[in-house]
């Protein structure tokens, strides 16, 4: 379990965080916000000004006199000029540099046919309109409506707006609205972008384009494709209203139907669960993500799923931030990490997960109410630290580790790894592992400090250092009854496994137990003075592990008058007498004196306590 959570946490590369939590966010947002204007009173647009739909047949002008505020085109120049009034009634034959001026706008062209009394004309080659000094439209035919303002340009037609260059076959400028449209494929270059769509409508006045169907915009370093998309050719920001896929140097996807990205800044705020999907299998989902993809730092919110497909591993959370650069993450608010790289997957929950790595180390850092579920075993601490630089992992504030019916504490527990696996746990300060034999009834170990050692996975060698104690419940063997109590004490004891089996057992010469009826034992008799069972904080389901606790001070219970005196290492054990309930009892009180004998290695040549003990116990 404990090397499952640190091999994620020294694989995963998205959660990196270098910046103060929330500052992109509050930097992008402040980047997109305009100055507050006075409200402008707004001029009545003319009616009827829209952009005819393809294919719709062009009606004549209207009488210029019958129209309100309409004014008359004029003719500055032309080198030809003559009339035919049975062929073309009311229509003046223009040709070479011929000239017009409308408003503030001049319309050139090789030839035109004039209709003063409606006020059109149509403009054949090398057709140019010049609006003030900063717009210029050319084309191969012109028509042009001087009593609506609407020019219909046709064949080669290119729109030069200071940077802005817009290309296409077919263009409609509405000069009143001082909007152009493209309905036949179009493209807008604004130096370092290029976009093109199947419809587009493009403002001069506030360098503001609209794209519709199959919108392409190309950069050299990503190429967004999308149904719909608003782009101001100025700010370089482009608006995502609509389905949206945006590739970044072939490394990075980014999919999104809502939000804006910044092409100049490269800073972006997508909304709507937008997806962020790395090549190397790493992906990011979330309600809100600030994305700054020149500094490769990123903050997400609500909802946040972070996948690595390489480690099979998921982190959740409301709030993520992540540096790729610097490589340090920071996961808060409902921080999960889901790892289903075997066949068990495991869930761990804090209020906190840090991450950084540099070139060669990783260090992890869980704190606050972290828990952990898996189906054999499951955890709960108030922090949890890991650094690949000595490779030792340390759970820290009454760690708690279950498995089965077995449950470990102490004040704090190390696991030392080697080649990526864990080879020793150390469980430090008031170390007590306890297995619940029936509902009432918990076998116990203890001792200021318990060492496990393990190889290829498995325990080997179990180690209780100073004070070590043990209660175990005994069982008729024929009966499956419980008939006694074994307490034992010493300073030290060891036990050795072999398939997750008791083999032997060593204890010092200062060592003593005792066999205690049931009847005898009262409340304080059967536990331990650390023992404290944690029943309703154990995370029985992956979803309990958001579960929250108030985590206060293990109480500590009674010193049981039914205990084992500790004898001095010179003397012989000090056994205590035990009242006679019956036959059984005292034959077993008499055998746990008699054999409580040591050989020349220490090791136990007879039964001071029941084997079974230690095995459940360890296991």
């Amino acid at each position: 379990m404990i090397y499952t959570v640190i091999t994620f946490f020294c694989s995963l590369s998205l959660i990196y965080g270098q910046m103060k939590p929330q500052q992109l966010r509050k930097e992008i947002l402040q980047s997109q916000q305009k100055p507050v204007t006075p409200p402008a009173k707004a001029a009545k647009k003319p009616k009827n000004n829209q952009p005819l739909p393809v294919g719709a047949t062009v009606l004549k002008p209207a009488n210029p006199l019958a129209i309100p505020n309409a004014k008359l085109v004029n003719i500055e120049n032309s080198d030809v000029f003559s009339v035919d009034q049975m062929t073309r009634p009311d229509v003046q034959l223009l040709k070479g540099n011929v000239r017009f001026r409308h408003d503030n706008a001049l319309l050139y062209c090789d030839s035109a046919y004039f209709n003063e009394k409606l006020n059109y004309f149509d403009a054949f080659s090398n057709v140019r309109i010049v609006q003030g000094d900063t717009l210029t439209a050319y084309g191969d035919f012109l028509n042009y409506d001087g009593n609506t303002k609407i020019a219909r340009l046709r064949d080669n037609v290119r729109m030069i707006n200071r940077n802005t260059t817009l290309t296409t076959d077919s263009m409609i400028y509405d000069r009143n609205l001082n909007l152009m449209y493209y309905y036949t494929g179009g493209k807008i270059v604004d130096g370092t972008n290029k976009l093109t769509s199947d419809w587009g409508e493009y403002s001069p006045a506030t360098h503001k384009a609209v794209f519709r169907f199959n919108v392409k915009l190309v950069n050299p370093d990503f190429t967004m494709n999308s149904d719909t998309l608003i782009y101001n050719t100025t700010t370089k920001v482009a608006d995502i209203v609509g389905k949206t896929h945006i590739v970044y140097k072939n490394e990075t996807d980014i999919y999104s139907k809502r939000g804006w990205y910044n092409t100049a800044t490269e800073r972006m705020m997508l909304l709507d669960r937008s997806l962020v999907k790395h090549r190397e299998g790493k992906s990011i989902t979330g309600d809100t993500i600030f994305y700054d993809k020149k500094i490769k730092y990123g903050e997400s919110y609500s909802n946040v799923m972070m996948i690595d497909t390489v480690q099979k591993s998921t982190l959740y959370g409301h709030y993520v931030s992540y540096d790729e650069i610097k490589k340090k993450g920071l996961a808060t608010d409902s921080a999960l990490l889901v790892d289903w790289s075997s066949k068990d997957t495991l869930y761990l929950s804090a209020d906190t997960l840090k991450n950084k790595k540099d070139s060669i180390f990783n260090k992890v850092d869980a704190y606050k109410n972290v828990r952990v579920f898996r189906k054999d075993i499951q955890a709960m601490c108030d922090s949890l630290l890991y650094d690949s630089r000595d490779s030792i992992l340390h759970l820290n504030g009454d760690p708690v580790l279950w498995a089965e019916n077995n449950q470990l504490l102490g004040n704090k527990i190390t696991a030392y790894t080697k080649n990526q696996k864990i080879n020793r746990v150390h469980i430090e300060q008031s170390a007590i592992s306890i297995q619940r034999d029936t509902l009432n009834y918990f076998n116990q170990l203890a001792g200021k400090e318990i060492i496990a050692h393990l190889d290829s996975g498995q325990v080997r060698r179990v180690n209780v250092n100073g004070n070590a104690e043990t209660i175990y419940f005994v069982k008729d063997d024929k009966t499956r009854e419980f008939i006694g109590v074994n307490k034992t004490i010493s300073s030290f004891i060891a036990a050795h496994l072999y398939n997750k089996k008791i083999e032997r057992v060593v204890l010092t010469k200062a060592s003593s137990g005792t066999m205690y009826p049931l009847t005898e034992m009262g409340e304080n008799d059967l536990y331990l003075r650390n023992f404290y069972w944690y029943e309703k904080e154990r995370p029985m389901k992956y979803d309990d592990v958001f579960e929250r606790f108030p985590r206060v001070e293990r109480p500590k219970r009674p010193d049981s008058a039914k205990r084992p005196s500790f004898p001095d290492e010179a003397g012989a054990p000090s056994i205590p007498k035990s009242k006679n309930t019956g036959n059984q009892n005292t034959r077993d009180n008499n055998n746990m004196q008699n054999n409580n004998r040591f050989d020349g290695n220490n090791s136990v040549t007879g039964r001071p306590f029941n084997m079974q003990n230690i095995r459940q116990v360890v296991r």
